[in-house]
């Protein structure tokens, strides 16, 4: 069912309906999976998306176990979470001889350490409505074809007042532009910047991870570069409802991302760029800059972590 990049080009790439359960059920033997939230203060949807997962597993045997990394929530995220039937991290518990950063990027690096899966699938926690086929498509590919590294999932995002819109607005206006000058291989995926992916531990291990939202365009470039565009699979979700954050936090992921994807096509570390400036009003009803400190640092492929390396054999 896989196509080639290259080839989605006005075909019909796989969809998760072509996934039947039973044929994931006789595909998966030997194979562990593990689902993976990421969550940063998503107290009103983690329970939702959670609670899919737990019910698939019980009805399926296809997922293995269910793991909440929390970022740092102030909320009672960690808490609904665990009430769902998560197994919850903190990132600051993980590895902690590694010290701890804020960013996506961290703590889907340091799941890898607290799963066990031979392939881990990542999901967001601010879906709403979430549903089983956000999974089963995704794990798809990986279980019936040995050549799939990776999976992404695209899927129509409805923003209120644009219909249905293929890409996010990150997407449209920073990503794909960019892919299109300096990864035009890459120019097949609808939504480059899904926060619904799969993967086979070997090749999250072999990779760095971005600490920022620039974690999934660096995830797509290095799985090109180290493996190759046949090595890349997307599948069609649906229908994807989430959470929509504000133009100033999306230009801070656009810059992010735009500085990772020049940093590998430059084939060299750039350095960190200067702090972004934007602009608020204050309360006298002037304008007032307010800087923020991109999240750009990596960390480097866990393979090579020694405490990663050292820890207890996989779970059979």
């Amino acid at each position: 069912m896989k196509l080639p990049v290259q080839a989605w080009f006005g075909r019909s790439t796989s969809r998760a309906r072509d996934w039947p359960l039973e044929r994931l059920r006789r595909q998966k033997a030997g194979t562990r999976v593990s689902v993976v939230l990421p969550a940063l203060d998503e107290e009103a949807t983690v329970g939702g998306v959670v609670t899919m997962v737990r019910r698939l597993a019980d009805a399926t045997g296809l997922v293995d176990e269910v793991v909440v990394m929390d970022s740092g929530s102030t909320d009672g995220t960690a808490r609904v979470a665990a009430a769902a039937g998560a197994t919850v991290h903190h990132r600051d518990d993980v590895l902690p001889e590694t010290g701890s950063r804020p960013g996506k990027g961290e703590v889907l690096w340091k799941s890898l350490a607290v799963t066990t899966g031979d392939v881990v699938v990542f999901v967001d926690a601010d879906l709403v409505d979430p549903q089983p086929q956000l999974v089963t498509g995704l794990l798809g590919p990986l279980l019936t074809d040995p050549g799939v590294e990776l999976v992404k999932g695209c899927y129509d995002r409805p923003l209120q007042g644009a219909g249905n819109a293929s890409g996010g607005r990150v997407t449209e206006l920073v990503a794909r532009p960019l892919i299109s000058r300096f990864y035009p291989d890459l120019a097949g995926l609808v939504q480059p910047l899904a926060g619904e992916y799969a993967a086979r531990r070997r090749l999250l291990e072999a990779i760095p991870f971005c600490g920022g939202y620039g974690v999934e365009i660096a995830m797509l470039i290095d799985t090109l570069e180290l493996k190759g565009l046949q090595a890349i699979a997307q599948v069609d979700l649906g229908r994807r409802g989430h959470s929509h954050q504000d133009t100033a936090a999306l230009g801070r992921m656009a810059a992010e991302i735009t500085h990772v994807v020049h940093q590998r096509a430059a084939g060299e570390t750039l350095g960190r760029p200067p702090a972004m400036t934007q602009f608020a009003r204050d309360g006298y009803g002037h304008y007032a800059p307010v800087t923020h400190v991109l999240t750009l640092d990596e960390r480097p492929p866990m393979l090579t972590v020694e405490g990663y390396r050292a820890r207890p054999a996989k779970v059979s």
